[in-house]
C-alpha cells in the first residue's frame, strides 16, 4: 500500500514516479496572473430561496456564472460550519491514521462502496498524482452503506452521514436554481439525472518538496452531472478561463460548484464543462471534498426538447450513461476525445 500519507515524516526530495514531464507541469502551462477575474459569489440567503423574486434574481446569476465560467461559489448556502468542520476533521485523522488501520480499506476496485488509493483508473499517465484519496458512496444512506465506512476515527460515520445529507439538500436547491434559470421547470433535475448515488472524492494532497515537478491533478472535467467542492483554506484549485489558468482562492463558508459533462449535454452546450486542474505546495497539507452528483445507470441522456430550436439543433446524440460511464474512462477523462464520442456532426 503505497500511499503518502504513509510516510513518518516529510520526504526530501520527489520521488521519480511523481515527477512530470515539464509540459505538463502547471508552472509551464502559460499561466497568467489572474487577480483581476474571480469565480461569481452566489449568495443563496433563505430569502433567496423563499421570495420569488429574489429566486429569479438568484436562478438568473447562477446561470449567467455558469455561461461564462462553467464554475461558481455558493455562500449562506445553509450547510452548518459545525457540519463541515466536523468531517473535515474526521477525515484528516483518517490520512493520519497508522498504516495498518487504512490497509482494510486499500483498493482499485471501483466497485467498492469505499476505498482508499493513491493511483486514479482512467488515468493512463505513467507519472502519479501527488495525492491520496477517498473515493465513496455518500448517499442515498442505509444501514448497509454505513457498514462499509471506517469506524476509525471514532466521528467518521456520524460526521460524513451528516455531512453527506446536507450537502444532498444543498444539490437539490442548485439542481433546482439551475433549472429555473434555463427556463427549465423546477424539477427537470430531479429525476433519474441526479438519482444516481452520490460520490465522494477526499482528496488529500501533503506539502510537497518540489511542488514545480509535480500535479495534484492534470486538467480535466468531470463527468458526472454537479460537482460541490469544499476546498478548506489551502489554495490548490484553478479553473481554465478564456485561455488561462484562474486560481480559486479559498474563502470561509463558502462551495465551489461545477457542471459536469451530464449538464453539458442536457443544456445542449448553453453551460458547459470546464476543465480545472489542481497544484501542489509545499508549506501545508490540503484536504478536498468533492462531492458528485450522478445520473442513474440506465438514466437516458440527451439535449432536452426545449433547450432545442431551429436554430440550435441537437449537438449531442442520446445515450444510456453506463454508456458514457465507460467512455470516459477508456478516453483518460480527455474532455475533447469523450465529447467526440457523443457528438452529432452535420454537413
Amino acid at each position: 500500500m503505497d500511499l503518502l500519507s504513509n510516510t513518518s515524516a516529510p520526504l526530501a526530495s520527489v520521488p521519480a514516479e511523481y515527477v512530470f514531464p515539464p509540459e505538463k507541469r502547471a508552472s509551464l502551462l502559460g499561466d497568467l496572473s489572474s487577480d483581476d477575474v474571480s469565480l461569481p459569489l452566489i449568495d443563496l440567503h433563505s430569502g433567496a430561496l423563499s421570495d420569488k423574486i429574489l429566486r429569479r434574481q438568484v436562478a438568473t446569476e447562477i446561470v449567467k456564472a455558469g455561461k461564462e465560467f462553467g464554475f461558481f461559489q455558493v455562500v449562506n448556502h445553509g450547510v452548518g460550519e459545525d457540519v463541515v468542520r466536523a468531517f473535515r476533521e474526521a477525515a484528516t485523522k483518517f490520512f493520519e491514521m497508522p498504516p495498518e488501520d487504512k490497509l482494510t480499506y486499500w483498493s482499485d476496485d471501483q466497485s467498492k462502496p469505499f476505498r482508499i488509493a493513491s493511483k486514479t483508473p482512467w488515468d493512463r499517465n505513467k507519472n502519479r498524482y501527488w495525492r491520496d484519496y477517498l473515493k465513496l458512496i455518500c448517499y442515498p444512506i442505509d444501514e448497509e452503506l454505513v457498514q462499509h465506512w471506517p469506524s476509525k476515527p471514532e466521528a467518521f460515520r456520524s460526521s460524513l452521514a451528516d455531512y453527506s445529507v446536507a450537502l444532498h439538500e444543498l444539490s437539490r436547491n442548485l439542481l433546482e436554481l439551475i433549472a429555473e434559470g434555463l427556463g427549465l421547470d423546477r424539477g427537470f433535475f430531479g429525476g433519474d439525472l441526479s438519482r444516481g448515488n452520490t460520490q465522494m472524492n477526499v482528496n488529500y494532497y501533503p506539502p510537497c518538496p518540489d511542488p514545480s515537478l509535480t500535479m495534484g491533478l492534470l486538467p480535466h472535467c468531470d463527468r458526472n452531472l454537479l460537482t460541490v467542492l469544499s476546498q478548506g483554506d489551502v489554495a490548490g484549485l484553478q479553473v481554465r478561463h478564456n485561455g488561462r489558468w484562474l486560481l480559486v482562492n479559498p474563502l470561509p463558508g463558502v462551495f465551489v460548484v461545477n457542471f459536469g459533462h451530464q449538464i453539458e449535454i442536457v443544456t445542449n452546450g448553453a453551460l458547459a464543462s470546464v476543465e480545472h486542474r489542481v497544484f501542489t505546495n509545499s508549506a501545508k497539507a490540503r484536504l478536498s471534498l468533492a462531492t458528485l452528483v450522478h445520473p442513474t445507470m440506465d438514466c437516458l441522456v440527451g439535449p432536452a426538447p426545449e433547450m432545442l430550436s431551429e436554430e440550435n439543433p441537437a449537438k449531442f446524440r442520446e445515450f444510456v450513461f453506463s454508456e458514457f460511464y465507460e467512455t470516459f474512462d477508456a478516453a483518460a477523462g480527455n474532455r475533447e476525445d469523450v465529447l467526440e464520442s457523443f457528438k452529432i456532426h452535420r454537413g
